[in-house]
């Protein structure tokens, strides 16, 4: 500095003093500034003011010498003990000077700094507010000083601060939250403390209400949780703790939709302890916004759906995001199967674009960490609506929905609650919107019927309940089912007529659900015929899947569907099926579920006497896919009591090729005999003089038999028929009268026992051909 250069008003002494290395010296030289101050204040010399404080800022505070930037501070501090209450009129003077030595390197220079400035706003007190945010700013950074003396006194600085701030009620919060905003996201550990010190003192002052600008730090305040530092953690768990109970206490100032996506965000982190506060928010949200959340749907699915798949180890997560789920899958209602129009309400809201939102969750649905719209959100709901009352104008949109349940069912890894919910996802949808969903069918099809192969029952089950809501569902019905599979899939339905006189179909009855028929098949919609295709198609392709679930499978679509529709429908896709092999292993399996199956007790009891039409006309659809496997034919003429056609049929055996299966086969249809279900046949043996063909019949099966157990065992029962000696056939004893379980008239057996031999001729053929030894069909196994 140089010692010539004139810094009146200031004395060479003051000057001499403030350049001084020693502080005891340049506060001799502060007092004499304080004096020299007090004297203009008196005198009104605002001039002489200024240029005092100007020269202690230029020449001293920014000078390069650090004597004299310690004197510049020391003599700042001073003026404004000297101005006192006038301080407010100079502290943009006063204090930007004392701010830029905070970045000083020297730490004692930077601790003086921090000291000059305390005075400075002791003194002005409230005054210092306009200039919040600079001081906020320079205090941010002590906050993280290295050197404990300075951080020491930032720390009083800033609780001086904090008392002027509550003691006040012109504090700038709409100028102080962009500041804030930026502040939040920093990674010093001290720096996040001191932010979060702060919007704890802001949370507590009355007048200051930060919940209005909660969308702006609440993303930072998430990110700060999942700091390192346990006290850092638990005291930003006790400001999202107030903010969470101010939100129950006052939501109609909540800008729920502004949040949204920022939890769904957190919710997908691997922070637990970020997860389970962001879920337990999204929680509240929900339940407090009601269809306000609509919109996020996906997005929030995107977060909820894994942690339903959680072990114990993170129960609480898993139960938080249950409650979450269901409390979403309730906002879902008829009314959402509207045309996409928003609905009128008595208090309108500016929601964002739901499309945009869905447009957005391509990336969490392929496990990117974002699951919905940008995090700025530029829209906002400013008038809120309880669930409770009036309904806001949200129009659901399902695209993005479908495609985040499509992609969790699709993903092999995902826990089998997780699928689990998913699957009751879509039964909701389709049970609340079927007109909106069934666009979204034909991409949900091909992977509903995948996860009938999954390893779960449970699963099973509700994919089953989804499958048959879609094949029942009204909104699928349609004059044309649209194409299968490909055209080797489509059925020429006029080849499937049964031949009966009329092309009777089958009525529509209690039991079933908007049926809506195809020229033969009796089908629930336009999906129910391409259901039973395509799961033939998978049965014939997963032998394994048919061998073990296949039973199963069945049986349950037959509680869930009508399952004279189901049976009719296989029988006649199996018809044209043209792996034989497949179709007598089909045939068997439908067989044993329609003769032992609780499930089938209708259906039983319908076929019994075939007294209907429709009975009769399910009875010859059965018939001639039932010709694929001959002993399963003879088992559903027994069913039918269409004893003579047993016998009939069971005459043709001898042209058939007897190996070690159908041998097999006949062992098992004696067993049946001899179940529950064949009661009704036992006791008609006791009327022999009715009854002649069916002993025939069960004659016919013990001549085939070897001398087996089975053998024995139907031997044993034909030995109790009484008076064998009236074993009479019509032809035999004219007189004899006609048995009142005689084969019914209106149906052409010379026609199906023709269908018969050509099915059986067919089968023959296609075996030596696999075997390759020629074409002698008259060749038998010897056993």
């Amino acid at each position: 500095m140089n010692p010539e250069k004139d810094f009146a008003p200031l004395t060479p002494n003051i000057v001499r003093a403030l350049n001084d290395k020693l502080y005891e010296k340049r506060k001799v030289a502060a007092l004499e500034i304080e004096k020299l101050v007090r004297e203009f204040v008196a005198q009104n010399n605002t001039v002489q003011i200024k240029h005092v404080i100007q020269t202690l800022s230029q020449e001293f505070a920014l000078s390069q010498h650090p004597h004299s930037r310690k004197g510049g501070l020391i003599g700042l501090a001073a003026c404004s003990i000297a101005l006192g209450k006038d301080s407010g009129l100079y502290l943009k003077e006063l204090i930007e000077p004392v701010l830029t030595c905070f970045n000083d390197a020297d730490s004692r220079l930077r601790y003086y700094a921090c000291e000059a400035l305390y005075n400075i706003v002791k003194v002005a007190r409230g005054a210092v507010l306009p200039h919040f945010n600079v001081l906020f700013d320079g205090l941010s950074k002590l906050a993280a000083d290295p050197d404990p003396n300075v951080k020491s006194g930032s720390e009083l600085l800033d609780r001086l601060l904090k008392d002027i701030v509550t003691e006040s009620n012109k504090f700038d919060l709409v100028g102080f939250i962009p500041l804030l905003r930026e502040r939040i996201y920093s990674n010093n550990q001290y720096a996040r403390q001191f932010i979060i010190s702060w919007i704890l003192v802001l949370e507590s002052v009355p007048d200051i209400n930060l919940l209005d600008y909660l969308p702006e730090i609440l993303d930072g305040l998430f990110q700060i949780l999942g700091d390192n530092g346990k006290e850092i953690r638990k005291m930003c768990e006790v400001v999202l703790g107030e903010f969470l109970k101010e939100t129950k206490k006052n939501p109609s100032s909540v800008k729920f939709a502004e949040m949204a996506n920022i939890l769904v965000i957190h919710c997908q982190t691997t922070d637990d302890l970020i997860q389970l506060t962001a879920m337990c928010w999204l929680r509240e949200f929900i339940q407090l916004a009601g269809r306000v959340m609509l919109p996020y749907s996906s997005g929030i699915l995107t977060a909820v759906l894994p942690c339903l798949a959680y072990d114990d180890r993170k129960r609480n997560i898993k139960e938080v995001a249950s409650v979450c789920n269901q409390s979403l899958m309730k906002l879902v209602t008829p009314e959402d199967d509207e045309p996409d129009e928003p609905r009128p309400a008595v208090q309108k809201q500016a929601g964002p674009n739901p499309e945009d939102c869905a447009a957005k969750q391509e990336g969490a649905a392929s496990g990117g960490p974002d699951g919905s719209c940008d995090s700025s959100f530029s829209s906002s709901i400013s008038v809120f609506t309880p669930a409770s009352t009036e309904r806001a104008p949200v129009t659901l949109h399902l695209d993005g929905i479908v495609q985040v349940l499509n992609c969790h069912l699709s993903d092999t890894a995902i826990g089998m609650m997780t699928r689990i919910a998913v699957l009751k996802w879509l039964y909701h949808l389709y049970i609340k919107t079927p007109r909106k969903m069934s666009r979204h069918t034909d991409s949900l099809f091909p992977v509903l019927l995948q996860t009938l192969s999954d390893e779960s029952d449970e699963v099973i089950l509700k994919d089953l309940e989804v499958l048959a809501e879609i094949a029942s569902s009204p909104a699928g019905q349609t004059d044309d089912p649209g194409p299968l599979d490909g055209p080797d899939l489509r059925v020429s339905h006029s080849e499937l007529q049964a031949p009966t006189p009329g092309r009777a179909g089958l009525l529509n009855t209690p039991g079933t659900k908007g049926l809506e028929y195809s020229p033969s098949t009796p089908t629930m919609n336009s999906y129910f015929y391409k259901f039973m295709i395509n799961l033939l198609k998978r049965f014939s392709s997963e032998r394994k899947l048919l061998e073990v679930r296949g039973a199963f499978i069945i049986r349950q679509l037959c509680l869930l569907l009508h399952a004279e529709s189901i049976f009719h429908s296989m029988a006649d896709i199996l018809l044209r099926e043209e792996d034989l092999t497949f179709a007598s292993t089909m045939v068997h399996t439908l067989n044993t579920i329609l003769l032992t199956s609780t499930e089938l007790f209708q259906l039983r009891n319908q076929l019994k006497d075939l007294k209907t039409p429709e009975s009769r006309n399910l009875f010859c659809c059965l018939y001639r896919s039932w010709c694929h496997n001959p002993v399963t034919t003879v088992s559903l003429c027994f069913l039918t009591q269409n004893y003579r056609h047993a016998y009939d049929l069971i005459q043709k055996f001898g042209d058939l090729e007897v190996t070690v299966d159908f041998l097999t086969e006949v062992d098992k249809l004696v067993q049946l005999i001899e179940c529950p279900i064949f009661t009704y046949l036992r006791l008609q043996l006791l009327d022999v003089k009715s009854n002649p063909y069916l002993i025939k019949a069960l004659y016919g099966l013990l001549m085939l038999l070897p001398q087996s157990s089975a053998f024995q065992l139907l031997s044993h029962r034909l030995q109790c028929v009484p008076n064998p000696e009236l074993l009479q056939t019509e032809d035999g004893l004219k007189a004899a009268p006609r048995s009142q379980k005689a084969d019914s008239p209106s149906i052409d057996y010379a026609e199906l026992l023709q269908h018969f031999e050509r099915v059986q001729k067919k089968h023959l053929e296609v075996r030596h051909q696999r075997s390759g030894r020629g074409d002698n069909l008259d060749r038998r196994v010897v056993l």
